[in-house]
């Protein structure tokens, strides 16, 4: 019986981690995702090995994300990591807008949290400051309509452990950090370590400055074809086995978004999913 009750207990705390991905707007071809594609994604999402309850977007007007993909989200029970874009003030407005106009339609518990911003440090494309600031307009403006839900910032860990964005902690509820060992030139033998100390340095940094809030992993993985960056080559099988000692791991410690759903143009290719909506490698655990 007690054999039981914590196995019990271990599942529970397993399935309060959400396992996501990375989604963008846009189909391969350059088209925005209308309501029917998005259906397409959550359902195949859902469908590939272990299943995937989440999805992280990176706007909320830009192709009308959230007009076309919030339906298509309850109607297959998935939940979203809402993106606000931040640049600039005029486009900022637009996705405020556009997420009052989904939240007033829908309601929020499609919403797992809201993500002000995306990388925008690391680009050097605005300040803390003015992310902080963002993040407490965000935040105020959702809890006044009557849906507050966790709002915070989505970074390269090499941003959160930079002390001049401790503001941008100060103001979030939740801390996203991307981590790519591809990006810092690991091998496969190699890349769980450097992941992991990403991940422990950003933790470190983060607790320094507010302790104890959580840190997403919100965007990881290897790519299937393109460039060698350094010692990390990309490849099928490389990104299959990347996905095995990472992905398979951190699913168990807590919330992760992998990058990314499908992704046929880039140089270097991170996407999992063909043309036929078929996983490119193996992603079971």
């Amino acid at each position: 019986m007690k054999l039981l009750v914590l196995a019990s207990l271990l599942c529970s705390a397993t399935a309060q981690y959400w396992k996501g991905m990375n989604v963008g707007a846009n189909n391969p071809d350059g088209s925005c995702k209308s309501q029917a594609d998005w259906y397409s994604v959550f359902t195949t999402l859902q469908g590939l090995p272990g299943g995937y309850n989440s999805v992280r977007l990176y706007a909320t007007s830009d192709c009308d994300t959230l007009a076309n993909a919030v339906p298509a989200a309850i109607s297959t029970g998935m939940k979203i990591l809402v993106g606000v874009w931040t640049q600039d003030r005029a486009h900022f407005d637009r996705e405020k807008g556009a997420l009052e106009w989904a939240l007033g339609r829908y309601g929020s518990d499609w919403i797992l949290a809201v993500s002000v911003g995306s990388e925008d440090l690391y680009r050097k494309e605005t300040s803390a400051a003015r992310i902080a600031e963002q993040i407490y307009d965000v935040r105020g403006m959702i809890n006044y309509l009557g849906h507050p839900k966790q709002v915070g910032h989505v970074d390269t860990w090499t941003a959160w452990v930079d002390p001049a964005n401790r503001d941008v902690i100060t103001a979030c509820d939740f801390v996203g950090m991307n981590g790519f060992p591809y990006w810092q030139g690991a091998t496969i033998p190699q890349s769980s370590d450097v992941f992991w100390k990403s991940y422990d340095d950003t933790k470190r940094a983060v607790d320094s400055v507010k302790p104890g809030i959580w840190i997403w992993m919100t965007e990881t993985g290897w790519p299937v074809t393109g460039d060698s960056f350094g010692a990390s080559v990309p490849s099928r099988s490389n990104a299959q086995q990347f996905y095995k000692i990472v992905a398979c791991e951190a699913f168990k410690r807590g919330h992760v978004f992998w990058y990314a759903y499908q992704d046929y143009t880039s140089n270097p290719s991170f996407g999992v999913v063909d043309a036929n909506r078929n996983p490119i490698y193996d992603l079971s655990c």
